[in-house]
């Protein structure tokens, strides 16, 4: 009786344990997996399509001229910025964005601007780079206006 107990008892254990370790063994790997899943994701950011970049400019450039408040002048300053930056990567304002809007829906217009701006960067370099910079300073410098 205290043998079939044993044999029982050591075949639970074994049963257990090998549970444990499988289940183990699957939060090991997908923890992995998703540890690099993550590294791929900021070493490699997706970039912007060298033929997209001028759209992205241009739609950054309409974003902020539809926001309605100054900014002690650093939305316009923003707005010279990628104006330079699309003369140097080939394009220019197309002129949409006439639209004003209220103080907050202005706000959430510089932060599309700048992750436009953000997505363009990928695809430019020299001048267009620079200019893409200092707009995105400027967009800084105008959202901590208040």
């Amino acid at each position: 009786m205290l043998g079939v107990i044993s044999r029982r008892l050591d075949n639970f254990m074994t049963a257990g344990i090998f549970l444990f370790m499988t289940n183990n063994l699957f939060l090991r790997c997908s923890t992995m997996l998703a540890a690099i899943l993550m590294v791929f994701s900021v070493v490699l950011p997706l970039h912007a399509q060298p033929g997209n970049v001028t759209t992205l400019l241009d739609d950054a450039y309409a974003t902020l001229a539809q926001a309605k408040h100054d900014y002690k002048g650093h939305r316009v300053n923003a707005m010279k910025q990628i104006q330079l930056a699309l003369g140097e990567a080939g394009g220019k304002v197309s002129g949409k964005g006439k639209n004003h809007e209220p103080q907050g829906t202005s706000d959430a217009q510089l932060r599309a601007a700048q992750g436009l701006l953000q997505q363009a960067k990928g695809a430019l370099a020299g001048k267009a780079l620079k200019h893409v910079d200092n707009a995105i300073a400027q967009i800084n410098d105008a959202l901590a206006i208040k």
